[in-house]
This record gives structure tokens, sequence and C-alpha cells, in this order.
């Protein structure tokens, strides 16, 4: 019989993290796909990923609304709790032979959890980064919940081991996400208008000869900051004078900060060369960042997809603080006389050369594999 493999996706970022290797479990012979979509990626607000999902071509087998909203920071347990009760449910419907969960966000433990005390095995995808905030400690935790462990890089398959985990669960894939960056490399050409696909907030801008993307998420530990955070970011983009493609926040804490900071700005300061989207298809999002100047904010995919595409990033704050990064990230803080520096630096000096450090573009086969052929077991095996 097939294995049946449940895999979790709660967010836009997720679903980029994890599309090669649904693709590649759904061609596995050995393997059935359960595709469950849950949390902010149903959420019209946050990009409503569930679109780009069903339009290629996946079947989803349960949606899961769990996501409490508000200004502070009790929505984030309440989320996670609601998502454990309704992801038990869902696993006792669906009868997965292993669970795949991804990354670090707090919907990511409800899944790990909810597989755990259902004596489902649970794979976990990017384990072992180092990424400071709660998101470390919930990448970590994840880790001593996960019975098999994918990991980017060698540096987090060695500090999964040093946390006890059997050497034999753990495996370098790559990042999925490097996947779809690889394959646009060969043509990497923007091949459609943003502005008419997508719409957006701002006039159309022209992007021939050169703009900025930038990606600012609040930080959950400094959530309180958030608006005062993007003000600085704001202000130094508008002043550079490029033409910026800017993406909307995620649902953590501190989001109706760095929107409402957003909105304030557009209203008082009217630019005329910033234009605001929620989301993009992943491949569509890629081909923007590979034709553009650089990316500014705190996105993780400054620092994965950005080292592999040689796109110059301009990271602000803690966000990211630890993370393995590679020779095309300027690390500033919320300043934006510094942010301003940065940019200008980048421009200066361009892209650079390719780095394959969370990647080879190969992942998504590799994780598929991994679920056919490794044995699945609950019994943790500590090495420590």
């Amino acid at each position: 019989m097939r294995r049946k493999v449940c895999v979790v996706v709660t967010a836009r970022p997720s679903y980029s993290r994890i599309k090669t290797a649904l693709k590649a479990i759904q061609e596995h012979p050995d393997l059935e796909l359960q595709l469950v979509v849950a949390a902010s990626a149903l959420l019209e607000r946050y990009g409503s990923a569930v679109r780009y999902i069903e339009y290629d071509g996946f079947q989803i087998e349960a949606r899961v609304y769990m996501v409490l909203e508000d200004e502070n920071l009790a929505p984030m347990p309440k989320t996670t709790g609601l998502g454990l009760l309704e992801l038990a449910t869902v696993f006792d419907n669906l009868r997965p032979d292993v669970v795949v969960t991804i990354a670090d966000r707090y919907e990511t433990l409800a899944t790990a959890v909810a597989g755990s005390y259902m004596n489902i095995p649970v794979a976990h995808v990017q384990g072992g980064e180092v990424t400071g905030s709660i998101d470390e400690k919930v990448r970590h935790a994840v880790t001593k919940l996960a019975d098999l462990h994918f990991v980017s890089t060698q540096k987090a398959a060695d500090r999964v081991i040093r946390m006890g985990e059997d050497p034999t669960t753990v495996f370098v894939t790559g990042c999925p996400s490097i996947d779809l960056a690889a394959k646009i490399m060969a043509d990497p050409a923007i091949n459609f208008d943003p502005f008419k696909r997508y719409g957006g907030v701002g006039v159309p801008l022209d992007l021939s000869n050169g703009y900025l993307v930038v990606m600012q998420h609040p930080v959950t530990t400094e959530y309180g900051l958030a608006r005062k955070h993007v003000f600085e970011t704001l202000y130094a983009v508008h002043d550079a004078a490029l033409p910026t493609l800017w993406f909307w926040p995620n649902v953590d804490a501190g989001s109706d900060g760095t929107s409402g900071g957003i909105r304030t700005f557009r209203e008082t300061e009217h630019p005329d060369h910033i234009h605001f989207f929620k989301n993009m298809e992943s491949t569509d999002f890629l081909r923007v960042l590979y034709s553009s100047k650089g990316l500014v904010g705190n996105s993780s995919a400054g620092i994965r997809e950005c080292s592999f595409l040689g796109v110059p990033v301009v990271n602000i704050g803690s966000r990211q603080s630890g993370r393995d990064r590679a020779n095309n990230v300027l690390d500033v803080g919320y300043d934006r006389r510094q942010i301003a520096k940065a940019i200008q630096h980048h421009r200066r000096n361009g892209h650079i050369r390719q780095d394959k450090l969370y990647g080879d573009g190969r992942a998504g086969k590799r994780i598929a594999q991994l679920l056919a052929e490794s044995p699945l077991r609950i019994e943790k095996r500590l090495t420590y």
C-alpha cells in the first residue's frame, strides 16, 4: 500500500517552502498526498495562498480555519490551541502514515503536537536553523516532536544532532523553495504585467530602469514597535526614489502596527513610486525578485532564495538574527539612515554570485523519496 503523507500548509511562505515536495509526493508511485490548508493561507487579507495552491492543481483534503486576530500576543497561543483541536480531528479522519510540518510558525507547533499525540510520525522541514525570537523556540520545539528531519544546510543538520536527535533520521535535503528559484533561473525574465495580474494599491510603475522589492514583517518579541519600525523603512525607501514593489506583512502579533503604519504613510506622503501588493504566485514573485535592484526588509526570502538568485538584500532588525547567510546580505538596524546607506551600497554593486547555501534545486524530490523509504517510527532514539 502507498504511504499516506499529510502535509499541512499554514501560510503563504510555507507553500513556497514545500511546493516542489508536494509535486514530488503527488507523482511518487509509493506515496499518496493528503494536503491540508490552514490558518492565514486561507485568508484573503494575507494573500489567500489557497488560490495558488488550487491553481497549481493540488487537491485539498481539508481546510482548517483557526486564525484569531488582534493587536497583541494572546491570539497567537489561542490560534495554536484552536489549530490543535481542529487538526486532531482532521488527522483522525485522514489517518495518515506520516504528517509533514514546515519551518517555525506557531501553527507548525500545533501540527507537530497533534501528530505526536496521535502516534503519527512527524516529519519536519527546515529544522535546526537559528533565527532568534519566538520562531527559534518553536522550530526547536518541533524538532523534539519530530521523527524525521529534512534540513536545508549541513549546519542545521549538525544542530539537530547536537539536540540529541538520531543522526539516521536527519537528512540534508536543501530547501524546496530553492527548487523554484533554480527553475526560474533558466528563464528569469518577467513575462507578465504585475500590476494587471495582481492589482494592488498605487499607480502602475515603470520598472525598466530598476526597482526595489520590500517585505517587512512584525517581530513578535518587539510587536509594540512594529509601527515605528516600518516607518523607518518607509521613509528610507521613499527617499531612495526608486520604483518599489511593497508586499503586505504576515499575520503575526504586530501585523496591525505594520499595516497601519503603511496606510498612514500612504495617506500623509502620497508616494507615487511605491506600489503595494498582498501576494504573488511563487514563481512570479521570484521573477520579480530576480530582476530587482534588491530586497529590503526582514523576510527569510532574503536569506534563502536571494542567496541562490544572487539578489542583494538589506536585512533590517532582529527577525533573521543568527540565520546562516551568504554575502548578498547587509544587516542594518531600524534606522532610516542605515537602511538608505545599505540600499545605495547595493545599487552601486549590483547582483552577486549565486550561493547554494540553502540547496541546489532538487530538495523536493529528495524529500519525497525519503518519505517513501525511511522507516517510520514514533519512539525516540536519542543520542545524548
